[in-house]
């Protein structure tokens, strides 16, 4: 086999590689800001205002396919004027459908704290802040973990999407070599272990950050 075509295929993918770990940390980190926001709110807030408002943004963008949400981002908002690049687009879009996950898995961890914690809280004089704050927040995040893991690996596959909307990660220079080469099984093969090889990374993280956690 050509080395030159497999230099050029590793040289394309690997390039592709620190696009796609920047969109899937950038991604992550806002879908997790959004997620426990909304969340705390959902937990602590009595309005039914806020609380019908948190469940039309989740209902919203758990519903529309993330492709069609990114097309609508970065042509769509064009289209009006406002150009976003195509990265600024792929974070952002993946970033805010994220959140919408993000909210359940959060709200499912805090309300898995068993109610005899809560009792507790209010029996030693803590006020609802602070008891979300102290007791709350630290075992609902550790409930939440393995379920957020599952979406941090979902994200990285996911990134394959942006390559609609010129993102230059793996899955678009993959295409772009395909286009240019014709080595379809050779290139798509690469990128497919790439993909294998992140998700892995990302889920063996996550059970150390676990394991760690069960040890303190």
């Amino acid at each position: 086999m050509d080395s030159t075509l497999l230099d050029r295929i590793a040289e394309a993918l690997l390039t592709g590689v620190w696009v796609t770990v920047e969109v899937t940390a950038g991604a992550l980190i806002l879908a997790i800001v959004i997620g426990l926001g909304l969340a705390t709110i959902a937990v602590l807030s009595k309005s039914r205002w806020l609380h019908l408002l948190i469940r039309l943004y989740v209902e919203a963008l758990r519903n529309v396919p993330s492709l069609t949400f990114l097309f609508l981002l970065y042509f769509g908002l064009a289209a009006a004027g406002i150009r976003l690049s195509s990265m600024v687009a792929a974070i952002l879009g993946l970033g805010l459908i994220g959140g919408a996950i993000a909210v359940d898995i959060f709200r499912s961890g805090f309300q898995a704290v068993p109610l005899g914690q809560k009792e507790a809280a209010a029996s030693i004089g803590l006020k609802p802040l602070a008891a979300f704050r102290f007791i709350i927040l630290p075992q609902g995040l550790r409930l939440a973990l393995p379920s957020l893991g599952n979406y941090a690996v979902g994200l990285v596959k996911d990134t394959s999407l942006v390559a609609a909307i010129a993102a230059p990660e793996v899955m678009f220079n993959a295409r772009q070599l395909v286009n240019e080469t014709f080595e379809t099984a050779l290139i798509y093969g690469c990128a497919a272990t790439i993909y294998l090889v992140l998700t892995m990374a990302v889920a063996g993280s996550v059970f150390l950050v676990e394991r760690k956690l069960e040890t303190h």
